[in-house]
């Protein structure tokens, strides 16, 4: 019954939101908030769609769900804290704030809905060795994410000083035409992003669909 009253008041504030939005003529953070919205509840709208009944929820499914969403809050606070920086200086001419929230919509419903597959269904196939490789390519994505966030900010913000001390076409000046630290620093980051994920979603995918030890 619980679950059944949850469900319900997920929806129907979904629903009051999106159409908010709609008449805010902001479509995109509309359809985020929908397949958001949709991914939180893959769980139950699937059970509905097979058997026309919401799942049973036991003990493990709650600490799944509980886990789950933890996860995805922690993302949404750790990607608003990175995101204040273009607002702080300036990494683009514009900071869209409709693409910024629809990305925030979906990649928190994909983390939630990935989450709660890891400890519903990888989490208990895999062995130690394997989790423990799960978690280095995590911990290698989300640092060489920060390190490229943090980057692209140091290289606007020595770039922006030296212009403003030394006047315009510094760079030029002194032969960089840019400022290179900084720079060469964030594409290595880059690397080390496509790193970590790929790693990560090969032994996802492999725990997902392999056999139980």
């Amino acid at each position: 019954m619980k679950t059944r009253r949850a469900i319900l008041a997920v929806s129907i504030t979904a629903i009051i939101v999106a159409l908010i939005l709609i008449s805010i003529e902001a479509y995109y953070v509309t359809i985020a908030l929908i397949v958001g919205a949709l991914l939180l509840g893959h769980r139950e709208l699937w059970s509905l769609i097979r058997r026309r009944k919401l799942p049973p929820v036991d003990e493990r499914i709650q600490g799944n769900i509980s886990k789950s969403i933890r996860n995805g809050f922690i993302f949404l606070v750790i990607a608003l804290l990175f995101l204040m920086l273009p607002f702080s200086v300036r990494l683009t001419e514009a900071p869209n704030t409709i693409y910024i929230l629809s990305g925030l919509f979906l990649s928190a419903g994909a983390i939630y809905l990935f989450s709660y597959l890891f400890y519903d269904r990888v989490k208990p196939k895999a062995d130690a060795g394997k989790l423990k490789m799960l978690r280095i390519f995590l911990l290698v994505a989300g640092i060489s994410l920060g390190v490229f966030i943090i980057s692209v900010f140091l290289h606007n913000v020595i770039y922006g000083l030296g212009e403003l001390w030394f006047g315009e076409g510094f760079w030029e000046r002194v032969g960089l035409g840019d400022e290179p630290v900084f720079f060469f620093i964030a594409l290595l980051s880059v690397v080390g992003l496509a790193v970590g994920l790929i790693g990560s979603l090969v032994m996802f995918v492999k725990g997902l669909f392999g056999k139980a030890s």
